[in-house]
């Protein structure tokens, strides 16, 4: 790793590290051996190729990860890819719970990013699903019937938006659960703001990738 290749804001980032501090160390040395760019997006370090997004570190209270954007494009011959909800479309981790664990898997690791490299290198695509291909929830159409202003406002969303509010939306058992989160989430339609964006207009934390791998925001 050399100092040229690092970035001063993934320094700043490791120094207040609570968890997983060594660990991402030892896969930020991994990712810049690969002789990737070292950038910061979505609050965490971010690795790319000629600005395309690669691999990204992120760490959550059980595990921390290694996750590759266009993850469902690579060969897993180790079994070791995972998609983190059904509704990840493109990324997938590789997920740690300890320094040893990586130091073992160097190699491996590698190998999965110069593999993700060639993949960004002949400009491969995941096959993603369409946001008109998700359902809208009967409540959530209803109110689109309703009110015109929320149906235009939704429309101009941009797709990884109206997908997030879509997913969101549906996803509660209970008729009255969507009606409320529907209600919550109506203003912040209207002002044509995502689901994670605050009212300053940015996103509240690194979502995961809507499928896109723009990530929503």
């Amino acid at each position: 790793m050399t100092g040229r290749n690092t970035n001063p804001k993934v320094d700043e980032f490791l120094s207040k590290a609570k968890n997983w501090r060594e660990e991402f160390e030892k896969l930020r040395k991994i990712v810049l051996d690969c002789e990737l760019t070292e950038d910061f997006k979505w609050m965490h370090p971010c690795y790319t190729l000629e600005g395309k997004n690669i691999v990204l570190l992120h760490g959550f209270k059980e595990y921390c990860a290694l996750l590759f954007h266009k993850g469902a494009l690579l060969k897993d011959a180790f079994g070791i890819l995972v998609q983190q909800t059904e509704n990840v479309q493109a990324g997938r981790q590789i997920r740690f719970t300890n320094l040893q664990e990586i130091a073992e898997m160097e190699t491996i690791l590698k190998d999965y990013i110069y593999q993700a490299i060639e993949v960004e290198k002949a400009g491969l695509e995941v096959n993603v699903k369409k946001h008109t291909e998700y359902t809208i929830p009967e409540e959530f159409q209803n109110k689109l019937d309703e009110l015109p202003s929320l149906k235009t406002a939704f429309e101009a969303l941009t797709p990884g938006r109206q997908r997030a509010y879509l997913l969101y939306f549906a996803a509660p058992k209970q008729s009255k659960t969507r009606v409320a989160r529907i209600e919550k989430y109506m203003p912040q339609i209207l002002d044509g703001k995502g689901l994670k964006d605050c009212t300053c207009g940015q996103s509240q934390k690194m979502p995961y990738c809507d499928g896109s791998h723009k990530f929503v925001r």
